[in-house]
């Protein structure tokens, strides 16, 4: 089976990854919070030949999901999220949409559980509830490659912020070390702002998670 490869584009006003997925030679992808401007992530995607078949929500803050209704729009494809995050996802208090003077909501195609298994395009990978920065956050893990999209749970030697609505210190700190931490030091963690990292190097230098 060939291998995954992920793709990244950097959006909105707070700096986003916007992440999209695809096996190797092949066109089909998954994208992964689209963070802003549906119309342009869609329009680069579809210049290099690929066709959305899916769009995954790690959570519903506004950086995060103003892109989702236009490509859903678009693409015809679905939109995943994990079932706690509802009450941000149709909230523009909760997603912070409307203190930015934006307000957005999104209705997901399909509010999924914790541990269940998404197949799309011969793509599959697990939800990891990690609620925390949001009481229904969440990351996807796709085990066959080792690749773990964390949104904004883990970052490279940080974590979420959780002063804002549903937010927890201590939720968050407890999805890491008993959701994230357990799986294979060799996991690369692609997180929702920042740079690479894997769940080996953040057991040993994350100073919010030891």
């Amino acid at each position: 089976m060939a291998e995954l490869k992920i793709g990244r584009m950097v959006l909105s006003i707070c700096a986003t990854n916007c992440y999209f997925v695809y096996r190797e030679n092949t066109s089909e992808v998954i994208v992964i919070d689209p963070a802003d401007k549906g119309d342009y992530i869609y329009e680069k995607l579809s210049e290099k030949g690929f066709v959305v078949k899916g769009i995954l929500l790690t959570h519903a803050h506004f950086d995060h999901i103003w892109g989702s209704n236009e490509l859903r729009e678009l693409s015809e494809a679905p939109i995943y999220a994990y079932e706690a995050e509802k009450e941000l996802c149709e909230d523009v208090r909760n997603n912070v949409s409307a203190s930015v003077r934006r307000p957005y909501t999104v209705i997901p195609d399909y509010y999924v559980k914790d541990n269940e298994e998404i197949t799309i395009a011969d793509m599959t990978c697990k939800v990891l509830a990690t609620p925390g920065h949001t009481i229904g956050s969440c990351c996807y893990y796709f085990e066959e490659e080792g690749i773990l999209l964390s949104g904004d749970t883990l970052f490279q030697e940080s974590v979420g912020r959780t002063d804002l609505p549903t937010g927890s210190m201590g939720a968050l700190t407890r999805s890491i070390k008993t959701k994230l931490y357990p799986l294979p030091d060799d996991t690369k963690v692609f997180p929702g702002h920042g740079d690479q990292t894997t769940i080996g190097y953040e057991k040993k230098y994350n100073p919010f998670c030891q």
